[in-house]
């Protein structure tokens, strides 16, 4: 699971599961006038209240947490995790909202004479609050830009490498041989009896690389595909914020990105990212 791929809304989500969890041991209803003395039961001791908001809640939250966390994206019955979390969450929120209109199920009026009417108690209230804002951060998320950013601060990187050389920790292509770096010029000459290998024919021709580009270290804002470098229009990674990548080379307004396990593709939308 990579935590750097949380978002601020997952942030808050989180926040409001642990307020939800909270809010559980406090009082489901209240009446004026009882005295300290007695004990009033809390949320795990009402089921409606209990399967409805509270499980409901932390279910919803687990969800959507788990599925931004995961590489590859989950489903059940075609559905992804995280849509699956954004109902539980409504759901619970809907709940509660019954539960505040009628704490303990239609009985309005009990104790002596009957003239006394439950209110919500704390734990009630605080239930519906917390489930109100996971549920609208659940929604939010994938439309507001401001919740979209990473919860966790991407480490600054490293001095920017050479193209092929190793970076600290192990960063590229695992025991890769020493290369030119980066815009140098290769050394003329052919190993003794070494042919030059002939460019394959109907092969396009690379784009060269800007002449002022120097390689640079860079997060993205979310998450982004990064596609094949011949032109297929094929994914084979995705970049997940939080993460710092290698720009080897500029073709126009995309890029050339190195991958931690040495992978290299193009990213085409480069809006927002952040150079280390």
């Amino acid at each position: 699971m990579n935590i750097r791929s949380l978002t601020r809304g997952d942030g808050v989500v989180i926040g409001a599961a642990v307020v939800l969890f909270i809010a559980s041991f406090l009082d489901n209803y209240s009446y004026d006038g009882l005295p300290d003395s007695v004990d009033l039961p809390n949320l795990w001791e009402s089921g409606p209240v209990l399967l409805g908001v509270v499980l409901a809640g932390i279910i919803g939250a687990a969800l959507i947490i788990v599925s931004r966390g995961l590489p590859q994206p989950r489903k059940i019955a075609g559905l992804e995790l995280g849509a699956f979390g954004v109902a539980f969450a409504v759901f619970a929120a809907w709940s509660a909202l019954g539960n505040i209109i009628d704490p303990i199920g239609g009985l309005d009026n009990i104790g002596e004479g009957g003239d006394r009417s439950p209110d919500a108690g704390m734990g009630l209230i605080l239930a519906l609050i917390a489930t109100l804002v996971m549920a609208a951060a659940a929604i939010a998320t994938p439309l507001v830009p401001a919740l979209q950013a990473s919860l966790v601060p991407a480490p600054k990187p490293p001095a920017p490498q050479p193209y092929g050389a190793q970076p600290p920790g192990g960063y590229g292509y695992p025991g890769a041989q020493p290369q030119q770096p980066y815009g140098a010029q290769p050394q003329p000459g052919q190993p003794y009896g070494q042919q030059p290998q002939p460019a394959a024919q109907g092969a396009p021709a690379a784009q060269p690389p800007a002449a002022d580009f120097s390689p640079f270290w860079f997060a993205v804002p979310v998450t982004r595909p990064l596609f094949a470098e011949d032109g297929s229009g094929g994914q084979i990674a995705e970049l997940a914020p939080g993460t710092w990548y290698l720009a080897v080379e500029q073709r126009g307004a995309a890029l050339v990105a190195q991958t931690q396990d040495g992978r290299r593709g193009v990213l085409q939308d480069t809006s927002g990212i952040q150079r280390g």
